[in-house]
């Protein structure tokens, strides 16, 4: 093992919207690092092809499918991991749903949506969170986006969803602290898509101070230094993780 390797050895971590993309890499980087992860998609099919592609030896990767948007699913998924292995140390929540519309012509039932894929499965757990968190250790991860607090062209349905998300993380974070489980949200800019030809893409990139645009593999990398055991008196804190984008504008 390398002297600077993480590990998260014998966590129970939970993973919401983990089928691809930034969850999927959560659930990878959570799982080399020593945790029994549990990938959590809306639907089984979806959950078990990605469960199937991500199993490797060493990394433990379960699926459990469940539409987290629907108020009692998140809550009884972690009831289950606490019956099953007594207690939930991790609970990542990338889950979302993005309706791309002009800020002047808002769609109300598609807003609503993407408010509840966003914001509303941490609001249906939050009375359960307590009793299923590992006491002084748990840890509650949001992820989030620039879009919370600067204005992205068609983004404003998902803007406020994360924005009150972030504010949700503050609340949870108090409301949580008694019982010693940190919560706490990462956040990024425009993730790098790998199309080098998009010159919107090109152009970010190029204005990163780091020189490329993020990755999913940074945001997995944040979430699990959340996780170590140095970083339990963050709270309430969302971590910026753009390689310096937003510093320059």
């Amino acid at each position: 093992m390398k002297p600077t390797e993480l590990r998260l050895d014998g966590r129970v971590a939970l993973v919401t919207g983990a089928s691809r993309g930034l969850g999927r890499a959560v659930v990878r980087k959570l799982a080399a690092s020593g945790c029994t992860v549990y990938l959590n998609a809306r639907d089984a099919e979806t959950a078990g092809a990605a469960t199937a592609e991500l199993r490797a030896p060493g990394c433990d990767v379960t699926a459990a499918p469940g539409d987290v948007a629907r108020p009692g699913v998140l809550p009884e998924l972690l009831r289950g991991l606490a019956d099953k292995h007594g207690q939930v140390d991790i609970l990542v929540h990338c889950a979302v749903s993005l309706h791309r519309m002009p800020t002047v012509e808002p769609r109300s039932q598609e807003m609503h949506q993407d408010y509840e894929v966003a914001v509303a499965p941490l609001i249906h757990a939050a009375a359960t969170l307590p009793a299923v968190m590992r006491p002084q250790g748990g840890r509650v991860i949001a992820v989030s986006s620039a879009g919370a607090n600067r204005v992205v062209p068609a983004y404003v349905s998902l803007g406020l969803a994360k924005a009150a998300l972030e504010s949700l993380v503050r609340y949870l974070a108090v409301a949580l602290a008694p019982a010693g489980v940190a919560v706490n949200a990462v956040s990024t800019a425009r993730m790098d898509r790998g199309d080098a030809t998009d010159p919107v893409s090109a152009a970010l990139a190029a204005r990163t101070p780091a020189g490329r645009l993020t990755r999913p593999d940074d945001i997995a990398d944040a979430v699990a230094l959340l996780c170590a055991d140095e970083a339990f008196w963050l709270r309430g804190q969302v971590i910026t993780v753009d390689g310096g984008l937003g510093l320059v504008g």
